[in-house]
């Protein structure tokens, strides 16, 4: 089934004017629990009270205010609120083009995909194509939701994909986290090092990696849905061991990642024969 649209606007890119529909690119597959009466298993609701009657507060007495202090408020009306609102615009405004790697991953926050609508596609696939052959990310701007954005838009696949981003400010600075001091590196950790990385190195593939949480609790959902009786181990906690010798972390490591390799290959090399004589 074709996804909805969830937001439709257009890219501008100088004089040029790409009409185009976002679409999620990402969906939620996390596991959410409801809270519920233990006694009849109805859902529960929350209420809101006062911190300081306790007593719950009707929606036609509810206010928005913001903390300027510990524990001080002021009372912000819609009307300010609204006056400070960005002006409503279906424009992603293209500022700058960047390379990708100049980009650190911490500033991404959420992934839509841009489509064009029917009439613009070739001034869509003209800019995916400049994009791709310049190796170029664009930057940008647009407001949704009543809210500014910066985002990055770089093409995928002969789709576009924008990645709203953090601000500058929005990110810690590594400076106000406590590391120790940086220690002497020997040339044989690291040389050993390099080589457990070169090991475990490969292709990206994101099949490899599965959600084992949450298929576990989905497979123990749908064993009680059907009526059975589910018995559950339980789990310690695994408890760090002994600090070991750095280097001979590093060589036992190693080796226990290249003995995994070589069955592996083994492993492979075995199919392939049994299929072959087959």
């Amino acid at each position: 089934m074709a996804l909805r649209a969830l937001w439709s606007g257009s890219i501008s890119f100088g004089l040029v004017n790409i009409p185009i529909r976002m679409y999620n690119a990402t969906r939620d597959r996390g596991i959410h629990f409801n809270l519920l009466h233990d006694q009849d298993k109805a859902r529960l609701q929350r209420k809101l009270v006062s911190a300081a009657t306790g007593k719950e507060v009707h929606p036609e007495h509810i206010v928005k205010g913001f903390e300027v202090s510990k524990d001080h408020y002021v009372v912000m009306q819609k009307e300010e609120i609204e006056s400070c609102a960005p002006e409503k615009s279906r424009s992603i405004d293209i500022t700058d083009f960047v390379d990708l790697a100049d980009i650190d991953p911490i500033y991404y926050e959420q992934p839509y995909y841009l489509a064009p609508q029917p009439a613009a596609g070739k001034a869509y696939h003209l800019l995916v194509e400049a994009m791709t052959k310049a190796k170029k990310v664009a930057l940008a701007k647009f407001v949704m939701h009543d809210k500014q954005h910066l985002a990055a838009l770089r093409p995928i696949e002969n789709l576009i994909c924008l990645e709203t981003m953090r601000f500058a400010d929005e990110i810690v600075p590594t400076s106000q986290i406590d590391v120790p001091a940086q220690s002497k590196v020997g040339e044989r950790e690291l040389k050993a090092a390099q080589q457990l990385i070169d090991s475990l190195s490969g292709s990206f593939e994101p099949e490899k990696y599965v959600d084992e949480y949450r298929d576990c609790i989905m497979s123990l959902a749908e064993r009680k849905a059907r009526g059975e009786e589910v018995h559950v181990q339980h789990i310690t906690e695994r408890k760090p061991g002994k600090a070991a010798d750095l280097m001979s972390a590093l060589e036992a490591s190693l080796a226990a990642a290249t003995k995994k390799q070589r069955t592996e290959r083994h492993g492979h090399n075995g199919e392939h024969r049994r299929r072959k004589s087959a």
